[in-house]
């Protein structure tokens, strides 16, 4: 079993590590564009299978997507990380081009990939791989919930004094500021967080989990790498593991929550085929509400995008 992670920087290379570390693949073939750097960190990663016992191969290439052919699913993270200052949606023009001429590679060598998109700003990106591959939209999607909820998660645990094990939490909307966390759907160790906590210490939280990646952006000049390289690991693992994982995902909505022609995250069973099932919440008002100013919003950067391709 081989498995493709498009982009060497610091969130592919994590998710290629973790990967090859859980022995999720076979082989784990780390593609870039930059000469020698997938080849290095794949690499070195081979050299430390004998010191942390694991048997899965990783190999490097420079833009050689021959060597992905047969990928059971492809994890795209290229193109450049924000910076100071940068929103998600600034990175569009740049690595717009880049998402879809890397999903055409990918889908020339591995036409029965699922693909997992990473890149940002997330849910536009989704939208190009989904419609530059032509495939269903259970198979192209993108990794965003995950580590929001991780963040809320983490956020939470630091603020209850409890193991993030035992926190539950579920996330919907777009990656970004207006991603709508759910704090009726979050428990700890069974027990909503409603009764643990009261809202005047659950809404900075909120605010804080939403405004996640700027707060990291600002502290080391560049995007987050360790968690999301993990996210979209264990994406991959409920994938490849067939583990009907129900986890919030980036994909395409066709009329459930009321919503079409918008790629939003919201709740999915992630197993084998994909996106084996979208879960519909039944949301109060206020939730609905929230949802809508996201999908706005995504939806703003998706008529961008529909520009600057129209444009070329």
């Amino acid at each position: 079993m081989k498995i493709t992670v498009v982009g060497a920087g610091n969130v592919g290379a994590t998710c290629a590590d973790v990967l090859a570390y859980r022995e999720i693949a076979n082989e784990v073939v780390l593609v870039d564009i930059k000469e020698g750097l997938a080849e290095g960190k794949a690499l070195d990663m081979w050299q430390k299978a004998p010191i942390n016992l694991y048997d899965t191969r990783t190999v490097g290439v420079t833009n050689d997507y021959s060597k992905t052919a047969g990928s059971e699913v492809v994890v795209i993270t290229s193109g450049i990380p924000r910076k100071p200052g940068m929103s998600r949606d600034d990175l569009i023009s740049t690595n717009a081009g880049t998402v879809k001429s890397v999903t055409e590679q990918v889908i020339a060598h591995s036409p029965e990939a699922i693909i997992i998109v990473v890149s940002n700003p997330l849910d536009v990106m989704t939208y190009a791989a989904h419609v530059t591959s032509k495939m269903p939209r259970t198979r192209v999607m993108g990794m965003a919930g995950i580590l929001d909820t991780a963040r809320y998660r983490a956020f939470l645990a630091s603020e209850l004094n409890v193991s993030p094990k035992d926190i539950q939490a579920v996330l919907m909307g777009g990656h970004g500021d207006t991603m709508v966390p759910l704090p009726r759907y979050t428990t700890v160790g069974g027990i909503p967080v409603t009764e643990l906590l009261s809202k005047d210490k659950i809404d900075p939280i909120v605010e804080r989990t939403k405004k996640g990646g700027g707060e990291l952006v600002k502290l080391m000049g560049t995007s987050a790498w360790y968690a999301p390289g993990s996210a979209a690991a264990q994406m991959v693992e409920a994938i490849v593991k067939d583990q009907r994982r129900v986890f919030p995902v980036c994909v395409s909505l066709e009329g459930e929550y009321g919503i079409s022609n918008s790629y939003l995250g919201v709740p999915v069973i992630l197993g084998k085929n994909g996106i084996e099932k979208i879960i519909e919440l039944d949301l109060n008002a206020g939730e609905k509400e929230l949802l809508e100013i996201s999908r706005g919003k995504v939806s703003e950067v998706m008529a961008t995008y529909d520009s600057l391709m129209a444009a070329k």
